[in-house]
Formats: structure tokens, sequence, C-alpha cells
């Protein structure tokens, strides 16, 4: 089957919003963003794609360690990508449960870091950590691509430079494509428990 790949842009400027999770912000009501809160708003946003399974049938427990194998290209020599996953709840509401993220340079070493070429595909693992989370019967499964949760995650501002030597004049936006076909495969990893 051969899907059409989707694209969004990513601006640096307008960075997509850390909303819940596993963050503790500072800021005037301490840990007011944390935990599980619903993802509607960032969702809405047009530099961020969903990605929402039928409504199950029967309950679903996700126990373990979670990963996204993504295939992408950017038009930036370094960009990141963000994966989400959520529980969608028959009203809508969509909770996360977890999220990571992939600096493009690191995608093959932590201590080698490599440029990409722009257009080019490549293979990003995304570490999503673990979960456990019993996603009911009517509820459904998502998972949400982007390229930035700020401020829990510092912007990259997609030049390629050394990390401190771009200013506000240098940030520059990134034209993001996602595959999804037999040959660029992308998938999440999800530690089904069978019951």
């Amino acid at each position: 089957m051969q899907e059409t790949p989707d694209h969004y842009l990513y601006d640096p400027r307008d960075p997509c919003p850390t909303v819940g999770g596993p963050s503790f912000l500072p800021g005037f009501q301490i840990a007011a963003n944390a935990g599980p809160r619903d993802q509607r708003v960032s969702e809405a946003r047009p530099d961020i794609l969903v990605y929402t399974s039928e409504p199950l049938t029967r309950p679903l427990e996700v126990t373990g360690p979670l990963k996204m194998v993504l295939y992408a290209a950017t038009s930036a020599s370094d960009t990141d990508f963000v994966a989400r996953l959520c529980d969608v709840y028959p009203d809508g509401r969509s909770f996360i449960l977890v999220e990571g993220i992939l600096r493009a340079r690191y995608r093959e070493s932590n201590t080698n870091p490599s440029l990409v070429e722009p257009g080019r595909v490549y293979k990003y693992e995304i570490n999503l950590v673990a979960t456990s989370n019993l996603f009911r019967a009517g509820h459904r499964v998502r998972v949400d691509i982007t390229s930035s949760s700020f401020p829990r995650f510092d912007r990259n501002p997609n030049t390629g430079n050394p990390f401190g030597q771009d200013g506000p004049d240098d940030l520059r936006p990134a034209m993001q494509t996602i595959f999804h076909t037999e040959q660029y495969p992308s998938h999440i990893v999800l530690p089904v428990v069978p019951r």
C-alpha cells in the first residue's frame, strides 16, 4: 500500500507548547501544567500530526517500555522530532501518557553527532521511556508527531550550528515530512499485556 507522506512546518519562533506530561516547570503555579492534561488545543495546531485508532472494542493494557520508530525527512540540517502517546476518551478528550524527543543529529549516537542531509529520509527511534495504562473499550489510541515541546525541551533553531551560537535572528523554519509506507513503515512499539 502506497500512502502519501504527511507534512508540517516547524517554526522555532512559534514552538508547540508543553501541555502536561512528566514536567515540573517553574512559574507562578508550580506543576500546574504537569500530569495528564488534555492535548486537544495543541493537536489543533498546524505543526502537529495526529494519528488516531478506531475506538477499541475491548480493553487494551499497555505496560512497559515504549518507542516510536519514525521515518522522516526535513528541509533543515538539524531538527527535532517529538512523539506523544495519548489516551482518547469517548468524549474526545486526549490525555497525554508519555512524550519523547530526538534531536536529528543524535539519531545514531549521543556522543558522535552528525547533521542530516536535507530532504533525505532517515530512521529515528524516539525513546518514550515507559507507561502502564489501560485503554478502556470505546477509547482510542493516539500518536502525536511534532517538532517541539517548549519549554520542557529547548527548541531547535534548525541551523545545525553548535549549541549556544544561534540568536533570535538565526531561527529557521523547517518543513518536516513523515512517511508511513511499506518501504518507510513509521510505527509505535507498544508493550501490550494479554488479558
